[in-house]
């Protein structure tokens, strides 16, 4: 744990549910993805959220249950009110980047370019910054200012929902939620679907390997794989299903090819890989296939997915790594099993057979 990076995250939370709510079909903005994505960059010890809540009624509650800590800027007129939530934030992370040395990363969870000073106060201190964004709503002066930029709409486990007819999408202003009469009872947090179920443990398996991949230069072990999978979910036990022990579990994913292990640095923990090869190229000739006998012309993303499960039941994009049906497209057009281009007048993404 000594050489883990210590992660503290910060969250201009009335611009990430703005971002969301304008530019991604109305949804309300999840933390989850996020938590997801920084448990494999190291360990998060702060979680702070900046936000006059009397607008975030119901996401104050979600992300309680995230423990997240919800610092309050009470309501002021125009822009005073961001300004001071701007300068609160601020003042917190420079404070906290002089006083706990043991932070090694700050997460910065805005669009605004006026974090950008922030950003580059960070820098010079010697700590790395990754930066968080709704992807239309991001300044362009922040990205390039962070070690690192995520895109928020572009995380793993995060379902985008289809864009509506074009002129009907109206901007949506932020008004105080009136306290009810009486504060319906809290619903309980739902239960993990499928507990138990080894298939979706295979999925979430493999989305850890490939973010794991993607966020760190070197191999991913056995070890630091198994405390991914306690950062996502605290709960996680091989036993739970079925596995006396974590290695077991590893060999079972890999005999059905979900996974390759190859001998580590240490004797007992394997260095643990997604398949080169194989599985995927079977997939990526599935939809090929499917796209050729659906038309002779372009076929549009949305959908498509059902078409290839009525060929393959079992197809999971999510099991051979890929964090979306999308980015697996995008990966068949990379090796030339399709073509992929955005069709505006559609407002989809088109799919079509390479001509020979």
């Amino acid at each position: 744990m000594d050489h883990e990076e210590r992660l503290a995250v910060f969250l201009d939370y009335e611009n990430l549910a703005l971002g969301a709510r304008e530019h991604l079909g109305g949804m309300r903005f999840d933390f989850l993805p996020i938590a997801d994505a920084l448990a494999e960059r190291g360990r998060v010890v702060v979680r702070r959220a900046y936000a006059d809540w009397s607008y975030f009624d119901e996401d104050r509650r979600l992300l309680t249950r995230s423990h997240v800590e919800l610092i309050e800027i009470p309501q002021k007129m125009g822009a005073s009110r961001k300004n001071a939530a701007d300068i609160k934030m601020v003042v917190d992370a420079v404070e906290m980047a002089f006083e706990r040395d043991y932070i090694s990363t700050f997460v910065i969870c805005t669009g605004d370019s006026d974090f950008t000073p922030l950003v580059h106060k960070l820098r010079e201190l010697n700590k790395r910054v990754i930066g968080v964004g709704v992807e239309q709503s991001t300044s362009k002066l922040l990205p390039p200012a962070c070690d690192e930029f995520l895109y928020y709409d572009r995380l793993e486990g995060l379902e985008v929902p289809a864009p509506t007819t074009r002129g009907q999408t109206k901007r949506r202003t932020l008004e105080p939620v009136p306290e009810p009469a009486q504060a319906p009872p809290e619903p309980e947090p739902a239960a993990e679907s499928g507990s138990g179920d080894v298939d979706e443990l295979a999925v979430r398996v493999a989305q850890t390997v490939a973010g794991l991949q993607r966020s760190s230069s070197g191999q991913v072990n056995a070890s630091v794989l198994k405390r991914t999978l306690l950062r996502k979910d605290p709960t996680f036990n091989e036993a739970d299903y079925g596995f006396r022990a974590f290695g077991e579990l590893l060999r079972h994913l890999a005999d059905r090819r979900v996974l390759e292990l190859t001998d580590g640095p240490a004797k007992g923990d394997p260095e643990v890989s997604l398949p080169e090869l194989g599985d995927r190229e079977e997939a990526f000739a599935l939809l090929r296939d499917t796209v050729a006998d659906l038309s002779d012309g372009p076929v549009a993303l949305s959908g498509l997915k059902n078409q290839l499960r009525k060929t393959q039941p079992g197809f999971s994009e999510k099991k051979l790594g890929y964090g979306g049906f999308l980015q697996f497209c995008k990966a068949a057009a990379t090796r030339g099993f399709v073509q992929l281009a955005w069709d505006s007048d559609a407002d989809d993404y088109m799919l079509a057979v390479p001509s020979a």
